[in-house]
């Protein structure tokens, strides 16, 4: 379901599509440990290893100094609705930062503490790279290897920008340097070793793994600060580190950004290999990538269809929104960015992500909406599911909302406090209900 195989394809295709992944795969790992050994070499060189870890501190103090949540809600929707680029900040998780030209990530964010204006500079905090003759022999390794599919991805999506390439519409070049990688890893190392243990019951083989195992796999990629970590929890935290290192480089034009941890964290739970969860990461991120893009158009797009929905299913709720000014919805940015993952426990999440899926792979197989209809199945498969749940999640709410709610920040808070008190199979008739009456209007 998240298009690893072409429907039609045989074992003996699958087995050589399967192999020539994992080589490619193995080979943007050797660059993470290239670009990593470069940038060691180039810190010895310089010798200041030991300002290197000070300046790292100050960098994540910053971000944990940050303005919380309610600030930064204001600052990012006043800001949006100047056109500029919003930045998301919760109290339970990740984002990119905007306001840099990578794409960063803390896990402070699930304390509800980025700011957008919080930049961890790489000068402050990383020397510049320099490349001895050994590695000169490496460079036609650096260009990325990034996938004709997900270029295709963004023509699915031509209303997003035009026909634009993932570059143009990035604005950076394809190619991360030493100094975007190391910002990345920085944060992919915060973001791992804070990485929710939900998925621990369902998972008893990597929930077992042994303490020598889960170390030998932390000091591989570099994983170190896990004191307080169970096994498992370490194993799982590099294993996200590995992962999350190699798409940096796969799609230099997203990199890393704050809610990718989220989204690979479920897979890599149920997928040992990780190189076939790299794969499958990788087909999710075709299409969860544009909630990533710096230009945000992939996320306008989809508050303003959420807002569609509501307006169509319940005028009098829209008016008050309106009232509000909160009809844009920006009060549901996380379960968009995120795909309800902080709202949902790991088996709900995984429900929820599945049926999307199976809609998904039914539009790829051809099932047109005529031909559900011939079929006398409730729903049509649709594109947007998630939207159409996350409409049904307020939706149920309009009462409190209605009644109780003054202001756009309450409605946001009363969203972030529904972590665990969601039924997902309420959840997903009623957003099937709204497909069924709404699907020809939206």
């Amino acid at each position: 379901m998240l298009n690893r195989y072409d429907f039609n394809s045989s074992k003996e295709e699958r087995d050589y599509l399967r192999s020539q992944k994992r080589k490619e795969y193995e080979r943007l790992r050797k660059r993470c440990h290239q670009i990593l050994k470069r940038t060691e070499k180039s810190v010895k060189l310089k010798g200041t290893a030991g300002n290197v870890c000070n300046e790292d501190n100050e960098c994540f103090s910053q971000v944990f100094d940050s303005p919380g949540l309610e600030d930064m809600v204001s600052g990012r929707r006043s800001h949006s609705t100047e056109g500029g680029s919003p930045v998301f900040d919760d109290s339970d998780h990740r984002v990119c930062d905007h306001s840099h030209p990578t794409s960063l990530s803390s896990d402070s964010f699930l304390e509800g503490e980025v700011d957008k204006r919080v930049v961890i500079s790489q000068d402050a905090c990383t020397g510049e790279t320099e490349s001895s003759d050994s590695d000169s022999s490496e460079e036609d390794e650096n260009t990325p290897l990034l996938s004709s599919e997900i270029i295709e991805e963004n023509d699915i999506h031509k209303e997003d920008n035009g026909s634009s390439s993932p570059s143009q519409i990035e604005g950076r070049s394809a190619t991360p340097t030493d100094e975007d990688f190391a910002t990345w890893r920085r944060i992919i190392l915060l973001d791992a070793v804070r990485a929710n243990d939900d998925w621990i019951i369902y998972s008893p083989s990597q929930a077992s793994v042994s303490t020598m195992k889960a170390q030998r796999l932390a000091e591989s990629v570099g994983l170190k600060d896990y004191d307080d970590l169970e096994p498992c929890r370490i194993f799982h935290a590099a294993r996200l580190v590995s992962i999350l290192e190699a798409y940096a480089l796969y799609d230099p034009e997203i990199g890393y950004c704050q809610g990718m941890s989220d989204l690979l964290s479920p897979i890599i739970s149920v997928v040992e290999d990780d190189s076939e969860a790299f794969w499958c990461f990788a087909g999710f991120m075709k299409r969860a990538r544009h909630n990533f893009r710096l230009d945000e158009v992939g996320i306008r797009r989809q508050l303003n269809i959420v807002s569609k929905i509501i307006k169509c299913k319940d005028n009098h709720l829209y008016r008050h929104l309106e009232k509000l000014q909160a009809e844009d919805c920006f009060f549901v940015y996380r379960m968009v960015i995120v795909l309800f993952r902080r709202e949902l426990n790991f088996e709900q999440t995984l429900c929820l992500w599945e049926v999307m899926w199976a809609d998904q792979a039914a539009i790829r197989a051809g099932i047109a909406r005529s031909a559900w209809g011939r079929m006398r199945l409730r729903a049509p498969p649709t594109d947007d599911l998630l939207l159409y749940a996350i409409a049904a999640c307020v939706l149920q709410r309009r009462k409190l909302i209605i009644e109780k709610y003054s202001s756009m920040d309450e409605i946001m808070r009363e969203c972030n406090s529904m972590a665990g008190h969601l039924d997902v199979w309420k959840l997903l008739d009623d957003a099937h209900d709204l497909v069924v009456n709404l699907h020809d209007k939206i």
